[in-house]
């Protein structure tokens, strides 16, 4: 797997979005994730966007972080939050999503963020135990779908002590 930065609106990125969102409306029976997404809250330094292609140059995998500091929709200074995570499902259990998600934190702590936070649902069993498994722990609600049931928001420090 090839992990390269992309921009949020490039035609890779867009494909593999519009398959997230196919997924989420399965998911969910809704229109999909409509939480407001600028292409420039993904541009370096206050973000990043990454997309994984395989051997014969296929787009597999994104993800992407982007910058929060404390707002009204309950962020706290320092936040980067992970958007878009998503693996096709051909590529599915080979750690592709582990692998892209220490990325963004890697980027996200040179980056001087202080703590990563997602916002995930209660049918997205997979991105749960993901989460989980990689140190995340479930924290206050915040961003667009704080207010949802299903909305399950995680958060891991970024920084030791």
């Amino acid at each position: 797997m090839n992990i390269r930065p992309r921009r949020f609106d490039h035609h890779d990125a867009v494909k593999l979005n519009d398959q997230v969102q196919l997924e989420y409306a399965e998911r969910y029976g809704d229109g999909g994730d409509l939480t407001p997404l600028d292409p420039t809250m993904f541009d370096p330094p206050h973000g990043l966007y990454l997309l994984a292609y395989d051997e014969q140059e296929r787009p597999v995998a994104t993800g992407g972080w982007r910058t929060q500091d404390r707002n009204p929709e309950g962020y706290a200074d320092g936040d980067a939050e992970i958007k878009r995570m998503f693996v096709i499902p051909e590529g599915r259990g080979r750690g592709l999503a582990r692998r892209m998600l220490a990325a963004l934190e890697d980027d996200a702590r040179a980056a001087g963020r202080v703590r990563m936070v997602l916002e995930t649902g209660d049918q997205q069993p997979e991105a749960i135990a993901l989460y989980t498994s990689s140190g995340y722990t479930v924290c206050t609600k915040f961003g667009h779908y704080r207010e949802y049931e299903s909305s399950i928001c995680m958060a891991k420090p970024l920084q030791q002590p």
